[in-house]
């Protein structure tokens, strides 16, 4: 089931966690150092908390789809329409190996359209790799470094 995503850095992880978990009255589908998912039932959400931003700001936006189908057929629909993208097979990001494609809204704003294929630890507390098997990063970590040439999980 397709479900929309909203990514929010936090301050502080355990403050957050404990804070979703009464307001979607449910528990994390996934935590790990600096990072916090939830598959929220009702309203359909999936909510990525990640630690060492400044918090209560939005680090990304997507929709969770079911299969790396639905992936490509965003992609070329979107291609079909003119609108810029950037697709990624494979990557590891937030604890996951994930096919996805990412828009940017005419704000800026970063949208990625992404299937999970598998769990995966992450080296060193990365949110993000290209390779899973190198751990080459190019995105947000926990600790805080990002790589602003690339989209962020």
């Amino acid at each position: 089931m397709p479900r929309v995503q909203l990514a929010l850095n936090v301050t502080n992880l355990d403050e957050a966690v404990a804070f979703y978990s009464r307001l979607f009255s449910t528990t994390p589908a996934k935590i790990r150092p600096g990072y916090a998912n939830f598959s929220v039932a009702e309203p359909p959400l999936k909510l990525v908390l990640i630690e060492g931003e400044a918090g209560g700001t939005l680090n990304h936006l997507g929709v969770e789809v079911d299969s790396s189908a639905e992936v490509a057929s965003t992609r070329a629909r979107l291609a079909d329409e003119g609108v810029s993208t950037v697709a990624e097979d494979g990557v590891a990001c937030c604890y996951a190996v994930q096919d996805k494609v990412w828009v940017d809204d005419p704000d800026g704003a970063p949208w990625e359209v992404y299937t999970v294929l598998a769990d995966v630890e992450m080296p060193d507390g990365r949110l993000r790799t290209v390779d899973p098997d190198t751990g080459a990063a190019c995105c947000a970590t926990a600790d805080g470094v990002a790589d602003t040439t690339s989209h962020c999980c």
